[in-house]
């Protein structure tokens, strides 16, 4: 490797952390030149690692233009939280063609297809933690892990629950033991309900102030427990909630071959009264999946 070009998507690091410093690595390896594909925005960093590599008589080069963009969004949990120290939001939902993801009756599973829900599942895998509110626990009594054939990790789960009303039975506290649970409760919730789920092992975090406050503190919180990025799969309260305190970075929607002609739209809230205060996306792109349309866009970039 003595004299060779290493390329790296972000400056690499001359602190310790969870590992050694890679600047220590590459200088023992005797390599000649780093191209680095974007900047790392923490304190520890600022340019330090690259400096001492410089100083060690290393080249070192930052990429521009596609390549430097690129390596940006391939770090955009890490740079959200490095700035922040909140998680990256991404924010999924299946619906209908004519945007609806319930009836009026309320029913709403399986909207989408079979390769979108295995789809979501690797999805999990490479998530910190999924969150829902407490309407879609108690409607659907999920379990929010990632069932993809050997996967590797589990996501930690969060419920937006104010009154600490999930149930003690249900799938998400039976399962405690395979994926850790988070419970985002308000500070008057009963004491009897935030005791209990404690003691059957989930993590409550009580949390005051208005709806986007507590979104903001309930991300600060998850950003310390060392959680990045966030897979939200509530339901339309909790998803106008978090785009309410713009703490959407990321959309992942599915378009299903269906329409209801009625029901529940996937955000419910205030919204913008006028066309031109309508959120802009900076990017959106789409592919099949099976036999449903999904689009990506982004709200956001760090």
């Amino acid at each position: 490797m003595a004299g060779a070009t290493l390329y790296v998507t972000l400056e690499p690091c001359a602190h310790h952390g969870r590992q050694p410093p890679c600047t220590d690595a590459i200088v023992a390896a005797g390599v000649a030149r780093v191209v680095v594909g974007s900047d790392d925005p923490s304190e520890k960093a600022s340019g330090r690692g690259p400096g001492i590599l410089r100083d060690e008589g290393i080249e070192v080069s930052f990429a521009e233009g596609a390549g430097a963009a690129a390596a940006r969004l391939l770090n955009q949990a890490f740079r959200k939280h490095a700035r922040t120290g909140r998680p990256l939001v991404t924010f999924k939902s299946a619906l209908t063609l004519d945007g609806r993801v319930a009836p009026a009756g309320g029913e709403s599973k399986w909207i989408s297809g079979e390769s979108s829900r295995a789809l979501v599942h690797e999805w999990r895998t490479e998530m910190d933690a999924i969150a829902v509110g407490i309407g879609t626990a108690l409607a659907d009594d999920p379990l929010l892990t990632a069932r993809t054939p050997g996967a590797a990790r589990q996501p930690r789960r969060v419920v937006f629950d104010s009154a600490a009303r999930l149930p003690l039975d249900s799938a998400l506290v039976g399962s405690i033991s395979d994926a850790p649970l988070l419970v985002i409760a308000a500070p008057d919730a009963p004491a009897d309900r935030t005791e209990a789920l404690a003691r059957a092992g989930a993590q409550v975090i009580a949390l005051g102030g208005s709806r986007a406050d507590r979104i903001r503190s309930a991300l600060g919180e998850l950003g310390k427990r060392g959680v990045t990025s966030l897979l939200l799969e509530g339901g339309p309260v909790l998803a106008g909630a978090f785009l309410e305190s713009g703490e959407v970075d990321e959309l992942r929607l599915f378009f299903a071959p269906r329409i209801l002609g009625g029901g529940r739209p996937p955000i419910e809230g205030p919204g913008a009264e006028r066309m031109a205060d309508a959120e802009q996306m900076l990017s959106a792109e789409w592919e099949r999946v099976g036999e449903d349309l999904l689009v990506r866009a982004r709200l956001r970039e760090w």
